[in-house]
């Protein structure tokens, strides 16, 4: 593995782990009543990115410290299940032969809540969204750390 790629890959972890932890921080920052000015513009720039990737309905979402998260269920069980992954990641050689027909499998449980919502009108509840973006989330982040743990020069 390139020096480039082991960077890549590492900052691609942080990244997953600290998202997933920002999400409930910012939703805590925000519940506060008068949060002092770095932790208010913190909150914000959360919440602000999360309309850019989300819909950030309020009947998707889940309400934590009475406060609305940053993105809709969903959205948080994705986030989550990639930290998850990148945390638990620690194959030294390529498994993308695996992982590719798993990410198909993962999608699946997105793919059933929302075929079961567009056809029947009905919202499944948030944590049936968040469990299935978990395991969607958790599949994309695997696959993502396992090309980039592939070393060019043996492929």
């Amino acid at each position: 593995m390139t020096r480039s790629t082991r960077l890549l890959r590492r900052w691609f972890a942080v990244g997953s782990v600290s998202w997933a932890v920002a999400l409930p921080a910012a939703t805590f920052a925000s519940a506060q009543l008068h949060p002092p000015a770095p932790l208010y513009l913190f909150a914000l720039s959360i919440y602000a990115t999360g309309s850019v990737v989300c819909h950030q309905l309020p009947a998707r979402s889940f309400f934590v410290w009475g406060r609305q998260m940053p993105v809709c269920a969903r959205c948080v069980g994705i986030y989550v299940g990639a930290a998850i992954a990148v945390v638990m990641f620690r194959s030294a050689r390529s498994a993308s032969r695996r992982l590719q027909p798993t990410l198909f499998l993962a999608v699946l449980p997105t793919a059933a809540t929302l075929v079961f919502e567009w056809t029947t009108g009905i919202t499944p509840a948030n944590w049936i969204r968040a469990a299935a973006g978990v395991v969607l989330g958790a599949a994309v982040a695997a696959l993502v750390m396992d090309r980039l743990a592939a070393d060019p020069e043996v492929n």
